[in-house]
């Protein structure tokens, strides 16, 4: 009798055991219904996030940055096959560069292609540019602005999740095409990149990004100040054109009503002209690009301007240190960084102000 109570009370304890797996069964499958695969209760999104996400997904899979992407990725493998190329004829016995073999990579060109700095520093603006300048106005021609504020979320969440989306892209974008020449590099030299190599190329890399924020936050002035896409990118694009091809000739036109005869000036008077033309030179974001990062990847040059005789002589040509190249390149960080926070302050503020109406 009590081995027959015993089968009784196993019997039952194993159905409550079955009974309860099915209830937890029957609740994670209710739980797991729906697009997402759980409840709403269990996770919740922060506005912001929501917005990043929605902004890289549509710049991911929009037409225009694929067809920049293919752009940039084919003068990338371009420059980089031409450096590959030219490498041995580059580097030579007592060059004081010998070592920084691919730093070689990202500068060095065969006189067809340009190099890998120069197509970044040509095209990185038209990325920029074409990020930004449909970022507020599109949304407000297609009536979906208007229904983005009426939500419960603060104004400032809409432009300051487009920039960051974009420069998410842009920071993703660099990073593989920067990794993808030191991948090839270390496959084609067989040799890997030095510690300092490798912060050097990693520092121009942000530097790049910097740059490419400017215009990014530039063009997104003009996406708030222009209720039209095209005025946005046609303004943008003519200033990307004039600072790239026109301000130079600009430039030398100035300089070349200032300055006198070449026997009626002193060696100092040369140099003291020479640094007002960089110093107008260096007003353009370009110039300021171009300066930081041939110094980050020459090391072995000592002075972005002009120096006299006295000072060349008795100069070792020795490659300068990182934190020597770094100290050499702050100011043209310092106002490229400059000149983007205030692109974004201009179009923080105006987007703040802005009156926004249904249609």
């Amino acid at each position: 009798m009590k081995f027959i109570t015993g089968i009784l009370k196993e019997e039952k304890v194993m159905e409550e055991k079955k009974n309860n797996l099915i209830v937890r069964i029957q609740q994670y499958l209710s739980r797991t219904k729906g697009p997402g695969f759980y409840s709403a209760d269990d996770r919740v999104y922060h506005p912001f996030s929501v917005i990043v996400q929605k902004e890289i997904s549509d710049h991911v899979r929009s037409w225009r940055f694929i067809i920049l992407l293919v752009i940039i990725s084919l003068t990338c493998l371009g420059s980089m096959y031409t450096a590959m190329s030219s490498i041995k004829e580059t580097i030579k016995p007592n060059d004081p560069e010998g070592s920084f073999v691919f730093l070689k990579l990202f500068t060095s060109s065969d006189g067809i292609l340009p190099s890998f700095v120069v197509f970044l520093g040509f095209l990185g603006p038209l990325l920029g540019i074409s990020l930004g300048f449909d970022a507020v106005n599109s949304e407000q021609t297609k009536g979906t602005l208007s229904r983005i504020i009426s939500q419960p979320i603060h104004r400032d969440y809409i432009l300051n999740a487009k920039f960051t989306a974009s420069l998410v892209v842009i920071s993703v974008m660099f990073f593989a095409l920067g990794f993808l020449v030191l991948g090839f590099g270390l496959i084609s030299i067989g040799i890997p990149p030095t510690p300092g190599e490798f912060l050097r190329i990693i520092i121009f890399i942000l530097i790049s990004i910097i740059y490419v924020a400017f215009w990014l936050n530039l063009s997104i002035v003009f996406s708030v100040k222009f209720r039209q896409p095209a005025t946005a990118a046609l303004s943008g694009i003519a200033i990307w054109l004039f600072f790239a091809i026109f301000y130079e000739m600009i430039v030398d036109l100035i300089m070349k009503g200032l300055v006198p005869p070449s026997g009626l000036v002193t060696e100092a008077q040369m140099i003291n002209f020479e640094n007002f033309r960089l110093n107008l030179l260096r007003i353009s974001p370009s110039q300021l690009f171009s300066d930081a990062t041939t110094t980050l990847l020459m090391p072995n040059v000592r002075s972005l301007g002009p120096l006299s005789l006295i000072q060349v002589i008795g100069t070792i040509p020795n490659p300068l240190s990182l934190s020597q190249s770094l100290i050499l390149v702050w100011p043209q960080v310092t106002g490229l960084i400059a000149a983007t926070i205030v692109c974004f302050v201009i179009s923080y503020v105006s987007f703040m102000r802005k009156e926004i109406r249904s249609r």
